[in-house]
C-alpha cells in the first residue's frame, strides 16, 4: 500500500530545491514486508552538507594561523607535522583557542546572547543556505533527505564536539527554510569529540581515541539501540556514509565485527567524494563492491536501506 503525503508548504528560498509542496509517495522499508527496518548513518561535513567552518594548524616557528576547509583536512591532516606543505605546522587539541575551537559550542556571555552570537554551526548552516544548492548540498544530500522523508531511523554520527542540542538546532534550520519537509526521526546523535559525549557514551573518558574510534563506538551503540528500540529481527539493514577514508576504513571493521555478531543483517559502507561515491556490502569474511556511480546517481544507488 502506498500513503501519500501533504507536506506543509514550505518553500526554500533557493528555487534549485524539490518544492515541498509537491504530492509524494512515501516508500516502506525494503524489508518491511517482514519486520525489517532500514537504518541510516550519516557523517555531516562534506558527506550531507558542505560548510565553511574551518580548522586552524599553527606554524611551529611563529605560531602563525592556517585555516583547512574539513575536505582539506580529511585529505591531508595525516600530513600535518609530517611531511609536505603542512610539515612545519601542528594540531593544537585546546577546545577554546585550539584547531577546532570552531567545531566545538564556545562560552557565550549575557551580552552575546543579547546580541544574538550564535554557535558556528548554526551561523555557518545559516550562511550555506544563503548559496546556490549546488555550493552547499553534499554527496549524500539526497540520501539524507529520502531517510527524513520516509521517517527512516536517522543517526548523525559527526567529528564535531558541538552539544547535541546544537546538531538538532542546525538541522532544524533546513527544517524552517524548507529544505526538509521535517526532522529526523532521531535514532542517535553523536558529535564524537564533545568531552560529555566521548565520556559518558563513548567510553572514552581520558579523551584518547581517535575520531576514527569513536565514530566506531558510536556506529556499534546506534546499532544496539536499534535493536532495542525496533526489536532484534533478522532482516534490518543498516549503512553508514562517510568521506573521509581513514574514518571509512575503521568503519568498515566496526560493520565487520557487526556482521558476526548479527549475520543475517545487512550492513553497507558508503564511501563518498566531491562528485562519485562507492557503496560496499560488509559480508561475513569480506566486503563486496555493491555500487559505483557519480553523484547524480546518489539517490537511486543509495536506496540499500
Amino acid at each position: 500500500m502506498v500513503k501519500i503525503r501533504l507536506s506543509r508548504k514550505r518553500f526554500p528560498q533557493n528555487q534549485a530545491q524539490l518544492d515541498l509542496g509537491l504530492r509524494r509517495p512515501t516508500e516502506n522499508d525494503r524489508n518491511f514486508h517482514l519486520g525489517g527496518r532500514s537504518f541510516y548513518f550519516f557523517d555531516f561535513d562534506d558527506n550531507v552538507a558542505y560548510l565553511t567552518t574551518p580548522i586552524v594548524i599553527f606554524n611551529k616557528d611563529t605560531g602563525a594561523e592556517k585555516t583547512l576547509s574539513s575536505g582539506e583536512w580529511a585529505r591531508y591532516h595525516h600530513e600535518i607535522g609530517q611531511t609536505g606543505a603542512f610539515e612545519n605546522y601542528y594540531v593544537d587539541y585546546n577546545d577554546e583557542t585550539g584547531s577546532f575551537r570552531y567545531f566545538r559550542d564556545q562560552k557565550h556571555s549575557f551580552i552575546d546572547r543579547m546580541v544574538g552570537r550564535k554557535q558556528t554551526f548554526l551561523s555557518d548552516i545559516e550562511k550555506a543556505l544563503n548559496q546556490a544548492d549546488y555550493s552547499w548540498k553534499a554527496p549524500s544530500w539526497n540520501t539524507f533527505f529520502h531517510a527524513t522523508y520516509n521517517n527512516r531511523p536517522t543517526s548523525v554520527i559527526t567529528a564535531r564536539g558541538h552539544h547535541k542540542i546544537t546538531i538538532k538546532q542546525g538541522i532544524d534550520l533546513l527544517v524552517k527554510t524548507g529544505h526538509l519537509p521535517h526532522n529526523p526521526n532521531y535514532l542517535s546523535i553523536y558529535p564524537v569529540t564533545n568531552p560529555d559525549v566521548r565520556a559518558s557514551e563513548l567510553e572514552d573518558p581520558e579523551l584518547k581515541s581517535s575520531v576514527a574510534d569513536l565514530k566506531r563506538a558510536a556506529i556499534r551503540n546506534s546499532v544496539e539501540k536499534a535493536l532495542e528500540l525496533y526489536g532484534d529481527n533478522p532482516h534490518h539493514r543498516f549503512g553508514m556514509s562517510d568521506d573521509d577514508p581513514k574514518n571509512v576504513e575503521l568503519i568498515t571493521e566496526e560493520m565487520k565485527c557487526l556482521k558476526k555478531k548479527y549475520p543475517e543483517m545487512a550492513f553497507y559502507v558508503i564511501q563518498t567524494f566531491e562528485d562519485s561515491f562507492v557503496k560496499t556490502e560488509v559480508l561475513e569474511t569480506k566486503t563486496k563492491t555493491k555500487e559505483k556511480g557519480q553523484k547524480k546517481d546518489l539517490p537511486e544507488q543509495l536506496d540499500l536501506l
